[in-house]
């Protein structure tokens, strides 16, 4: 009898730790991580907590509990929070073909092309089946992120190669350089006339910049004019001996409480830089008069600060017609879904799908647009 009387404390005073923390990491989303930092890194907690709540909930269902009220009452709060991080359409498969009318929307963080520097010298790189993908998309426009040029005497040019494709029109910025040697930034490729571009710099610290500009283009797609954005955010600068860490705190090693100071010390970093840098987006996103589009690698989940700062009242292309949790960087975690494709609601979301492709570190989104007529 004594045993029964612990275990169901036990469970009762487990619940509401889980809720508690579950709770605290969906307040996330909407307390600014310059300062609430914390709450920001317990995010990264939140599918986890959210599995666990509802493992709760099933246990005093099993056993006809009054406290599966207080799990299902954090559900109820969570669920936009919930409905962020999953979609549940499971309908027709991505079609090859597009509808009428519809603009076709890739958005890729394409590390380099694969040209940074590799451990295997002796590897084929990967940029030509990238290439080759990018061309089989049909996609209208291209939204690229750690876009690498060659320069000097190289014996090849990835914008002229990809307006041999069709893309002719295309804005693209340096955000990092080696002269006589290679450019790095954010780019927008298109097959329809781009009339007008914009590009703000992140102030952020040269020593610790791991983000790439925002920039914007006004594209004339037969007739109407849409404004394109794409960015790169902050990102958290995880080197090899930080996924030596990682790898200590899943084993919980001895070193573990070692190894967990250094990542939350990079990740109090990543989350204050980022926070600012979202700001900027949002700010000119509202500026916008046009129907906008905004895709890139965000470095955030979706239950996030930078996530519900910048969609607003914007469809997340994910969520409007996918499944699942969608995640879109290759390593650490199935549930990092960072790379993103958001549309204002003149447009209609026709379809939406993650390519899984081992060339990057993140996976190509692609989304199907379709803004109404008369604009």
């Amino acid at each position: 009898m004594a045993f029964r009387k612990f275990t169901k404390r036990f469970f009762i005073i487990t619940n509401v730790i889980i809720v508690a923390l579950f709770l605290l990491a969906c307040a996330n989303a909407f307390l600014h991580p310059e300062r609430w930092w914390f709450f920001a890194i317990l995010g990264l907690a939140f599918p986890f907590l959210l599995l666990a709540t509802g493992l709760f909930s099933l246990l005093w269902l099993l056993f006809r509990s009054r406290w599966i009220f207080l799990s299902l009452a954090a559900l109820a709060l969570g669920y936009t929070n919930i409905r962020a991080l999953m979609a549940f359409h499971f309908s027709e498969p991505f079609k090859a073909e597009k509808e009428a009318r519809a603009i076709r929307v890739l958005s890729w963080n394409v590390k380099w092309f694969d040209e940074q520097t590799k451990e295997d010298k002796g590897r084929e790189s990967n940029r030509q089946a990238m290439l080759d993908f990018i061309r089989e998309s049909d996609a209208d426009i291209l939204c690229f992120q750690e876009y690498f040029e060659p320069t000097g005497h190289a014996s090849y040019n990835n914008s002229r190669e990809l307006a041999r494709m069709g893309y002719p029109y295309c804005f693209k910025v340096v955000d990092f350089s080696r002269p006589k040697n290679y450019e790095v930034g954010v780019a927008i490729f298109s097959r329809f006339p781009i009339t007008d571009s914009l590009r703000v710099r992140y102030n952020t610290p040269i020593v610790n910049r791991a983000a790439e500009s925002l920039i914007a283009c006004t594209i004339n797609v037969e007739g109407q004019d849409i404004r394109v954005f794409t960015t790169h955010l902050q990102s958290v600068l995880l080197q090899k001996k930080d996924y030596r860490d990682l790898a200590i705190i899943r084993k919980a090693e001895d070193s573990m409480m070692e190894a967990s100071r250094s990542i939350v010390r990079k990740l109090k970093q990543g989350y204050q830089m980022r926070g600012g840098q979202v700001d900027t987006v949002r700010s000119l996103l509202d500026k916008s008069q046009l129907p906008e589009v905004i895709c890139g690698d965000y470095n955030d989940v979706p239950n996030s600060y930078t996530y519900f700062r910048i969609r607003g009242d914007r469809q997340d292309a994910f969520v409007e017609k996918s499944s699942g949790l969608g995640r879109t960087f290759a390593t650490i975690s199935s549930t990092l879904r960072i790379d993103y494709i958001m549309a204002d609601r003149r447009f209609e979301v026709l379809q939406y799908k993650r390519h899984l492709l081992p060339y990057s570190d993140h996976y190509p989104v692609v989304a199907d647009l379709r803004l109404a007529a008369a604009q």
